[in-house]
């Protein structure tokens, strides 16, 4: 199913639907069609739809249905911000699946089917990994879909959705997302891994987290607690497990960035043939380790020239249009952002004399890192600095700088 194939009159007729049967009992519905706001958002998507002809887009977020259709695009880290979806087409097939899921309960497999091949072309399990670590440490909250607070189901959707990899919201949803794999064995980084939990059942999971590989993987566990790595065997009984993202054509395989001829791996990060010289020299030209510029750029862009971040951050290395044009860079252009990023983070690194105050002040600004001596007290970048450093593979303190 595509955006193309539902159009704005369906669409309205199952609203209409919908609307007219949310005073009932509402069972068989995921959505709720029983409770009386649910009716009065259905109301004023109807009214929406009409209006702006089928086009939720960001400027009906105050919505309550739409809000929840679209999701929230806050989140991503970097010199200004990280990429992130842009709603459009994307909230529109997301509006559009939720209503048909609501609408009828037995079309979840198609409508996973859609979930699961939607922009995950590309994307690897490590992608999820590396996307996924970032938050650890962030608060369990229930019914939490942001890096303000996660429940399960929430930070798994989240952190896909960061990759551009819809997936619906509820851990029994997500089940029946992708191919099934057999056991923790087979298991690949980035796959799906489900259990019961305390309000489900083995054919109808109620918590899900990312498989890590080796055993682990990182969730949101349950109030009180918050996003940490733990082994799959602490969290009970495995009911299920899936791989999301596509295989390769070719051989079957997960395909992941080390299949890809010419990538370079640095650290823990693997850098696209056509960077590694890029990265190598100037890392070198400004006295910091090559691992390290490697894991930022990948943490801002995942190598994409062309991101855009929801704050405005341009290009490969996330500049805001202001730093760019005070440092006279194209920041759509890959090799001036690379060198332009290794030259800040070697001035800072000289500066401050360590790698994570080098890296918060990438983030947050030198002011920041001034003011509290030392890594802010901002939930964004206490939570960026660790996660490129882990890229890296390196501790916040070099022995020397040069």
């Amino acid at each position: 199913m595509t955006v193309d194939s539902v159009g704005l009159a369906e669409i309205q007729q199952t609203l209409s639907e919908m609307q007219s049967a949310a005073p009932s009992t509402g069972t068989g519905s995921p959505v709720g069609a029983g409770d009386d706001a649910f009716a009065t958002s259905l109301a004023q998507a109807t009214s929406d739809l009409s209006a702006t002809g089928g086009l939720p887009g960001n400027d009906r977020s105050g919505d309550d249905l739409f809000s929840e259709a679209l999701g929230d695009d806050g989140g991503a880290s970097g010199a200004g911000d990280g990429p992130t979806s842009s709603g459009g087409a994307d909230g529109e097939f997301n509006l559009m699946a939720m209503l048909l899921s609501a609408q009828d309960g037995t079309n979840t497999d198609a409508i996973s089917g859609a979930y699961a091949q939607s922009g995950s072309a590309g994307v690897t399990g490590q992608d999820v990994v590396d996307e996924a670590s970032q938050f650890e440490g962030t608060p369990y909250v229930w019914g939490g879909t942001t890096p303000q607070g996660f429940d399960c189901s929430g930070f798994t959707q989240y952190v896909f959705g960061q990759l551009g990899v819809q997936l619906p919201r509820t851990s029994e949803e997500q089940a029946t997302v992708g191919a099934p794999v057999d056991s923790v064995a087979d298991a690949s980084p980035g796959d799906l891994v489900f259990f019961a939990g305390s309000d489900g059942s083995a054919s109808s999971p109620g918590h899900v987290g990312i498989y890590l590989g080796n055993g682990e993987m990182i969730d949101a566990p349950h109030t009180g607690t918050s996003v940490s790595v733990q082994a799959v065997s602490s969290a009970g009984p495995v009911v299920a497990i899936r791989q999301v993202l596509p295989t390769s054509s070719s051989t079957g395989d997960t395909l992941t960035s080390d299949t890809l001829t010419g990538d370079t791996v640095m650290g823990n990060v693997t850098v696209p043939g056509q960077y590694v010289n890029t990265i190598e020299e100037a890392a070198a030209n400004n006295g910091i380790p090559a691992s390290l510029l490697a894991a930022l750029v990948s943490h801002e862009s995942r190598f994409d020239p062309t991101a855009v971040s929801s704050a405005g951050a341009e290009g490969i290395a996330q500049f805001m249009p202001a730093t760019a044009a005070g440092m006279r860079i194209n920041p759509d252009d890959p090799t001036e952002a690379i060198n332009a990023a290794a030259k800040l983070l070697g001035s800072y690194a000289a500066q401050f004399g360590s790698y994570s105050d080098a890296l918060a002040a990438y983030d947050a600004g030198s002011s920041a890192v001034e003011r509290y001596g030392g890594v802010p007290p901002y939930a964004e970048t206490q939570a960026y600095v660790p996660a490129v450093l882990s890229l890296a593979g390196l501790s916040g303190t070099p022995e020397t700088l040069t």
